[in-house]
């Protein structure tokens, strides 16, 4: 049985009805896949760069946070168990072979074999999904009902993954069937008119947002994929180079804020009516 280095999450349980899940900006690798990882591979690219810090003030907010801790080349969070596809286009599985440029994630032959593969399942996808449904519960109990709210983040241009240029603000509902359409009015209301935005348009929510979001039985999820043009540094970013941009990083920032407050008043809202 392989151990693992690190824990497969970091967590941090709130006080409101409100979760924050954030599965892909785990930077940690096991040493079976970092031996194989081809160079390109070994810069992390498709990372959800720097979202634990960007969303840090969720604790002045009283907003639990679970948060990946390995990388989605070792397994990606936001892919079901049985790894079937979610989008009928082309996109990356459970265990991504391929990087969003389509170039190879591992050296040829050295991809992790089945059996490795299920260790990771084991311990690393099951005790995030398992975290999250105890939270979610907890949460349910305690105020009656809760939302789960996916963080990401991605490059705002894949040619792989969708034509032309990415929105600012890509809000994932599963079309209406995770979440309320009050919830999706409220947080779209909310985006400031600088950055762009769209429902349910290339993604409409991974498979955290489409197995927690419930809202008939209590618990509704939403996804945000924000654009990495809102907060890195471009010009750090096409020598290689992932660094927050220290002029847009702190305005999205507070517009992140803004929503995850807008959600408290909504949860509040709810609660006394």
């Amino acid at each position: 049985m392989t151990s693992l280095p690190y824990p497969p999450f970091r967590f941090y349980p709130g006080h409101t009805g409100l979760l924050v899940s954030i599965p892909h900006s785990g930077l940690h690798l096991t040493p079976e896949v970092q031996t194989a990882l081809t160079p390109k591979a070994q810069k992390l690219p498709d990372t959800d760069w720097y979202l634990p810090q960007l969303y840090d003030f969720l604790s002045d907010l009283g907003v639990g946070v679970i948060a990946a801790n390995y990388s989605r080349y070792v397994i990606d969070l936001n892919r079901p168990f049985d790894d079937q596809a979610l989008y009928n286009s082309k996109t990356t599985g459970l265990f991504p072979s391929i990087l969003f440029d389509e170039s190879p994630v591992f050296d040829t032959g050295r991809e992790p074999g089945d059996t490795l593969k299920q260790e990771y399942k084991n311990l690393i996808w099951k005790p995030y999904h398992a975290q999250i449904t105890q939270e979610l519960s907890r949460l349910k109990a305690q105020f009656g009902q809760a939302i789960l709210f996916d963080a990401h983040s991605i490059a705002s241009k894949v040619p792989m993954l969708f034509d032309g240029q990415l929105r600012d603000f890509n809000w994932g509902s599963n079309d209406g069937h995770s979440c309320t359409a009050e919830l999706t009015q409220a947080v779209t209301r909310l985006v400031d008119p600088q950055y762009s935005q769209v429902l349910n348009g290339r993604f409409k929510g991974g498979y955290i947002t489409r197995a927690f979001g419930q809202p008939t039985e209590g618990t509704q999820a939403i996804q945000l994929e924000l654009s990495q043009d809102t907060y890195l540094d471009q010009s750090t970013l096409r020598q290689g180079e992932y660094r927050l941009c220290n002029t847009k990083a702190p305005i999205v920032q507070q517009q992140l804020r803004h929503l995850i407050e807008g959600i408290l008043k909504l949860l509040l809202i709810k609660s006394t009516t």
